[in-house]
């Protein structure tokens, strides 16, 4: 639903009409560009202790796992706990089994980009801050070596990318995400937006376990079953919520007058109206109560993202990148 005209200054100097606005829509070039801003981007499992998946109520990110690599005999150095009973009782030696570090662990991002995300009213919209942020994280786990999956939510429903640690792959799923960025306009027709439920359903099928799951969304259609399928996805994977705000929303003027729309009706909105504005303010701190709700009951992370500044600056103070590493 497109609520406000989006006033977003146009771009200076702009070589014609068609030039891309990037605050409005992105293209693959510009997601593709952000790569070099993401080498100092860490999503291991130690995290700096100004990253805010190191609070406390963020869970640990889990270690990547272990493979079994060889069987051989105990040196005074190895740890009793890997001891081989079993063979240390057949052969009447001491043998340990040796493991090596996977070499990659999947993470899965998930991507709003419904019509309720194309909204702005300072810097950017909604849906170029989720669009940008899944570019800088889905390039930070490459570079991992991480196997990097994706889940494109639209108003027609969701896409899944699954897990790859692929360069091909990233590319893949970036197309799809300018593609479905570049679908949303003022104009589209009003329709019924998809459910947190079908997202989190989607999620269930590719993360089974062990994985690093971050949904960037202004979470504006929460379902019945969606906390019972949060609470089953955190038992296993690591999971982050990204709510992907405007300032407009979180601070409303008491002196705005505008047409609002979902595309059919039309109406005009009076926040100095003070039921008017208590009832907009309700819903926002609504929303805001479930997931930190969500949060202290299941020990995900939040990561709250705002449309009124650059993503690059937000993801680096988020993740603790010191200023020496930008």
């Amino acid at each position: 639903m497109v609520l406000f005209q989006p006033r977003v200054a146009p771009v200076v100097g702009a070589a014609s009409a068609d030039a891309f606005d990037n605050r409005v829509h992105v293209d693959l070039t510009h997601l593709r560009s952000l790569e070099r801003h993401a080498k100092a981007l860490n999503l291991m499992p130690r995290q700096p202790a100004s990253s805010v998946l190191s609070g406390r109520h963020g869970s640990r990110l889990r270690g990547r796992g272990l493979d079994f690599l060889e069987l051989r005999g105990y040196l005074p150095a190895d740890d009793v706990r890997n001891i081989d009973w079993r063979v240390t009782a057949r052969t009447g030696e001491p043998h340990v089994r040796v493991f090596t570090e996977e070499r990659d662990r999947p993470a899965l991002i998930v991507v709003d980009q419904r019509m309720s995300m194309f909204f702005g009213s300072v810097y950017a919209m909604k849906s170029v801050v989720a669009a940008e942020a899944a570019a800088l994280l889905a390039f930070a786990l490459l570079a991992q070596q991480d196997r990097v999956g994706a889940v494109l939510v639209t108003d027609a429903g969701v896409t899944e990318c699954r897990p790859a640690r692929s360069r091909a792959g990233v590319m893949h799923f970036l197309q799809l995400l300018a593609s479905a960025n570049q679908a949303l306009h003022a104009d589209a027709p009003a329709g019924a937006p998809t459910s947190l439920d079908n997202v989190l359903e989607s999620v269930a099928r590719l993360a089974r376990r062990d994985y690093l799951v971050i949904v960037l969304s202004d979470f504006d259609v929460i379902g019945a079953r969606s906390e019972a399928l949060l609470s089953a996805l955190c038992q296993h994977n690591d999971v982050v919520l990204a709510p992907v705000t405007d300032p407009l929303a979180e601070q409303l003027p008491d002196d705005l007058g505008q047409v609002v729309s979902d595309g059919t009706v039309q109406a005009w909105l009076d926040t100095g109206d003070a039921q008017i504005r208590s009832a907009l303010d309700a819903v926002s701190q609504q929303r805001r109560e479930q997931l930190l709700q969500w949060q202290q009951r299941y020990g995900l992370s939040i990561a709250p993202l705002s449309a009124g500044e650059p993503t690059v600056a937000q993801l680096y103070r988020l993740l603790g990148v010191s200023r020496g590493r930008r």
